[in-house]
């Protein structure tokens, strides 16, 4: 019986000839265009045969220009974009988008939360309407969030049932020894809510600039396996943000070392599986 095609469930495009990526100002190895080109390479030697590109800014120009890329790469089966939550005509929004070239494609929502001041910005009423409009359109909300949001996760996830939520690079546990131990509260806490999954992502670029030992790095990841279970938890390369620490295969090589334990049908879904159903992908 052949291999599951194998889903990459996080990476990122851009062209700076385009649109600038402000948050790469301090990051010289990020300041320069990554193009589905400079990806398919690793994509084959992997083995990965379908991926969800994401939102990097919070531009709405943004998500049409993926949503058409999209449409042109038989390798991109998902997009998760960007709306603004707190409008009025979030539905409207999500609609139109549906209706452009590569439409059909759009599987998911993500803001960058992380650079929210206030740390309970998940909990304001016009986020929590526009939270609720993405799952009424049938889309996943991303949780792009830092550590000391998480309890702000948890009430949003238990507040909105109905809603799909992934969590983006496992919340970004806090590097360091002894550094984790709220993060790992937090997560086993999240982990009890049934419409929330779990992205294998960005661990190893929390290691930028080498604070993350091996050691730390199992232990997140066991984290998450026993947490959530293989038919939660995503791979996702998170490329190219990945680069400034560790090249795709390292990455590859990191996940498959996280799921050696697992028995076939286990990886499967961490490897593909778990990713088709969050997202409603059809390849």
């Amino acid at each position: 019986m052949p291999e599951p095609t194998r889903v990459d469930a996080h990476h990122h495009v851009w062209d700076l000839a385009v649109r600038d990526q402000p948050w790469t100002a301090g990051l010289p190895p990020l300041r320069r265009t990554f193009r589905m080109a400079d990806l398919r390479p690793w994509l084959l030697r992997h083995r990965i045969g379908a991926t969800i590109v994401v939102q990097t800014v919070t531009v709405a120009a943004e998500t049409p220009e993926l949503l058409a890329l999209a449409a042109a790469e038989p390798t991109i089966a998902g997009v998760v974009g960007w709306v603004d939550l707190t409008a009025s005509g979030v539905p409207q929004r999500l609609a139109a988008l549906r209706e452009l070239p590569g439409g059909s494609a759009l599987v998911g929502i993500r803001h960058q939360v992380q650079s929210e001041p206030d740390p309970r910005w998940l909990c304001r009423p016009d986020v929590r309407r526009g939270l609720a409009a993405v799952g009424a359109a049938g889309l996943v909300y991303d949780l792009l969030v830092v550590a000391d949001q998480l309890p702000a996760v948890i009430e949003t996830v238990q507040a909105l049932p109905d809603v799909r939520f992934v969590l983006d690079h496992a919340g970004n546990p806090p590097a360091g020894a002894g550094s984790d131990q709220m993060w790992r509260s937090r997560l086993g806490e999240l982990s009890k809510r049934p419409n929330v999954a779990v992205k294998l992502s960005g661990l190893l670029t929390r290691a930028y600039p080498g604070t993350v030992t091996p050691g730390q790095l199992r232990s997140w990841t066991d984290l998450l396996l026993s947490s959530f279970g293989p038919d939660r938890v995503m791979f996702g390369s998170d490329w190219p943000v990945c680069t400034l620490s560790a090249s795709y295969d390292e990455v590859v090589q990191a996940a498959e070392r996280a799921t050696e334990a697992l028995d076939d049908s286990e990886r499967a879904e961490v490897f593909g599986g778990t990713a088709r159903r969050a997202y409603g992908l059809t390849r």
